[in-house]
């Protein structure tokens, strides 16, 4: 028999396409990564990450108001500090005059309302470039967790909404609830990174950062020891499961696009909503391609993203965010 459903009914024009398209996207779907540093009238362009910039504080009040503007309304903040500033054991982090506390205050004053999340890991203030505590070739789980703790309440007396621990501890989620809720911080919700994979999709941010690992004796070369392997689908799950269990309150996927299947996976298990970030090594291979002429920013951009809320992404870190909105907005 000829088929008597045509399913291009449904594709026949742009209204019907529109109608019942299953996905869309809008500017609540964000949140924005900001890369803050020290000085003063600074808007200055990450060489790997063209068209994204460090900003110091007074020019990151102005980019706030401008996100606020688009519709923009959640951020993710990241601090580059001093060389002389790190250590082994982020000293500086639990500075409650910080370049992160101090962040936070900016954003709030320019924007009462902004959701602020922080970045809660090690490897910024870290000598060594990584996201714990380096000791004997190793890095140490427990005595990291301690201080991811502290920089969590920091953070909170700071002002932020939320902590995003980054880093990949085991454990380190439970620590920081119970440090919060110690301390009536109760209010204070945690986006874990549960299944952070040790990809090779970073390198632009670390640039942004200067926080890669340092190619010392007695130093872990990389991160692997800590952050997943791109092998393993079973593992994220447990992982994020963990972290549930802990106390996070979102949870996060680590890099985008390459990690759809770990995103639907998780989002076919739990009832949490989930995270994920659209690394800085997938923005700067778009612009690099788009530099060369071969691809269409907007239209890859686009697909790029709906790939990303297809796959069952409640939230999506980009630094595309502001371009994606403009484009909604016409």
């Amino acid at each position: 028999m000829y088929p008597l459903r045509r399913n291009r009914r449904l594709r026949n024009n742009e209204v019907i396409r529109n109608l019942v398209q299953e996905n869309t996207v809008t500017p609540n779907d964000f949140l924005v990564p900001l890369f803050v540093v020290e000085g003063k009238g600074i808007k200055e362009e990450i060489s790997s990450m063209p068209g994204y910039y460090r900003y110091s504080l007074d020019v990151l009040d102005k980019e706030v108001r401008a996100l606020w503007n688009l519709g923009l309304r959640s951020v993710l903040v990241f601090v580059k500090v001093s060389d002389s500033l790190k250590d082994n054991k982020g000293t500086e982090a639990l500075n409650p005059n910080g370049l992160m506390q101090r962040s936070i205050k900016t954003i709030k004053t320019a924007c009462p309302d902004m959701l602020v999340m922080t970045d809660v890991a090690l490897d910024p203030f870290s000598v060594y470039g990584h996201d714990g505590i380096v000791k004997d070739g190793q890095i140490l789980n427990d005595e990291t967790n301690k201080v991811l703790a502290e920089m969590s309440i920091s953070h909170a007396q700071a002002g932020a909404n939320f902590v995003a621990p980054s880093d990949m501890m085991d454990g380190r989620i439970l620590r920081i609830r119970e440090a919060l809720d110690s301390l009536g911080f109760v209010n204070t919700g945690i986006m874990s990174y549960s299944a952070k994979y040790a990809s090779s999709y970073y390198g632009p941010f670390r640039d942004a950062l200067d926080s890669a690992p340092v190619d010392l004796i007695d130093v872990p070369k990389d991160k692997k020891t800590y952050q997943m392997d791109p092998a393993n689908r079973i593992e994220a799950l447990r992982e994020t499961e963990m972290d549930i269990a802990e106390g996070a309150d979102i949870v996060m996927v680590k890099p985008g696009l390459c990690y759809l299947d770990i995103v639907r996976e998780i989002k076919n298990n739990v009832r949490v909503p989930i995270a994920v970030y659209q690394v800085s090594g997938e923005y700067a291979m778009l612009k690099a391609a788009v530099e060369k002429g071969w691809l269409d920013h907007d239209a890859v951009m686009m697909e790029q993203i709906i790939a990303i809320k297809r796959a069952g992404a409640d939230i999506i870190a980009s630094y595309f965010a502001k371009d994606v909105v403009r484009l909604l907005n016409g």
